[in-house]
């Protein structure tokens, strides 16, 4: 069985994006990006670097933990407004939206069904694992279907913002441990838990 893993930046007030959901990461955005930090994720996950910044790094390495990427509209949206209709070429691509009617791009899939539904379809499949890219809502829609959290814990408070789960209206505590964590020199802490 396939997991589905959320693989996100984070605050450490919890915020994934500022309020106006643009991209964190930007050079007007709140996260800094190191080069310990670009270091890390190209040993460890370069299989999440969008296309622009594997072909910028010299990247070819496909990744060992996912061949799939999960995101919702807004998160998608990013990308196109930057020009890219696919960030991910090397993984399958889902985007989950309502307002899409057709893809913009031949190997990216719209679905404007049940999120849910749709990943345990993906999970009953044989491969790598699956990786929720974001956004809040998503994740707030995949909560109960979660098997692990890869958290980027960036020492920065922003006070307000698109939470690691939006959307969300009512408690459902679920427990998770911790399996591993790296604490880079920039202060980026990357927190793994599994599901307990």
């Amino acid at each position: 069985m396939r997991t589905l893993t959320y693989y996100v930046a984070t605050t450490l007030d919890g915020f994934i994006a500022g309020p106006d959901g643009g991209d964190p990461s930007a050079s007007d955005g709140f996260f800094n990006v190191t080069p310990d930090y670009l270091e890390h994720i190209v040993a460890h996950y370069p299989e999440t670097l969008p296309a622009p910044a594997r072909a910028a790094l010299g990247v070819t390495a496909p990744g060992t933990r996912f061949d799939t990427v999960v995101e919702g509209r807004r998160s998608y949206q990013i990308g196109l407004d930057a020009g890219i209709t696919d960030a991910y070429p090397h993984l399958r691509h889902y985007v989950f939206s309502r307002s899409l009617a057709e893809s913009p791009d031949a190997a990216v899939e719209v679905v404007s069904t049940d999120p849910a539904a749709k990943v345990r379809e993906l999970k009953a499949e044989e491969g790598k694992g699956i990786w929720l890219v974001g956004g809040g809502e998503l994740a707030g829609a995949l909560y109960p279907e979660i098997d692990e959290l890869v958290l980027k814990v960036n020492p920065v408070v922003v006070g307000a913002g698109i939470p690691l789960f939006a959307g969300k209206t009512e408690a459902d505590p679920r427990a998770f441990t911790l399996t591993g964590h790296t604490v880079l020199s920039s202060g980026v802490a990357f927190l793994t838990y599994g599901r307990a």
